[in-house]
């Protein structure tokens, strides 16, 4: 059905990997389908072009966005509302959407599915801009659910700098395994209470 889907889940939940399946699935049933992902993540480029890539291996050529872009401007330059009965939009690190953007997709989605992966919270557990737009107005969303360490849902998507979890800097800082852990709440606060070497012990005392 023609609706605006945002499909959300913490690092190294499958998200991108299910972003391509979704795009294969499609393509099969004979759906044209426009792949996109912020310009910012340049993380995936094979031959000089920019892919969708997931940590299994799975990648797709892929279009691109700015936060300056216009998403009607985008389909009109690459023909996607026409024949529009056809057509899908798959956007993947959905979360670097604009909340502009993301009122334009909902516009666009009248006459096509779009489906969008990505994250809902930054390192410092606050909702990205895209993603707050996305669960105010999405008609469908999603948890794609994966594990901490401790067993426990990962929620938390930790940024790591020398070994320690970063709780300040700024939002937008890409990178994989190498920079971010997924843990779940529980579990980060207890990292962050032993990083705090005293200060506010009474507030963090009963976290075992």
């Amino acid at each position: 059905m023609n609706k605006l889907y945002f499909y959300y889940g913490a690092m190294g939940s499958s998200k991108t990997a299910q972003a391509l399946m979704c795009k294969f699935n499609y393509e099969q049933k004979g759906f044209n389908v426009f792949l996109f992902k912020p310009i910012v993540d340049n993380r995936t480029v094979t031959n000089g072009k920019s892919v969708v890539g997931s940590r299994i291996g799975l990648q797709s050529p892929c279009y691109e966005f700015d936060t300056f872009d216009n998403f009607f401007d985008i389909c009109e330059k690459y023909n996607i509302i026409e024949n529009a009965k056809n057509n899908v939009i798959i956007i993947d690190e959905c979360q670097f959407l604009t909340a502009k953007q993301v009122d334009e997709l909902k516009l666009i989605s009248f006459n096509m599915p779009i489906l969008c992966y990505g994250l809902l919270t930054n390192f410092k557990t606050q909702l990205f801009e895209g993603s707050k737009r996305l669960v105010e107005i999405a008609d469908k969303l999603s948890e794609i659910k994966s594990v901490c360490a401790c067993g426990r849902k990962a929620t938390v998507n930790a940024r790591i700098i020398d070994g320690k979890v970063c709780t300040d800097g700024n939002e937008v800082n890409i990178g994989g395994d190498e920079s971010y852990q997924s843990m779940c709440y529980h579990c980060y606060y207890k990292k962050v209470k032993n990083q705090s070497l005293g200060k506010n012990k009474n507030n963090l005392d009963f976290i075992e």
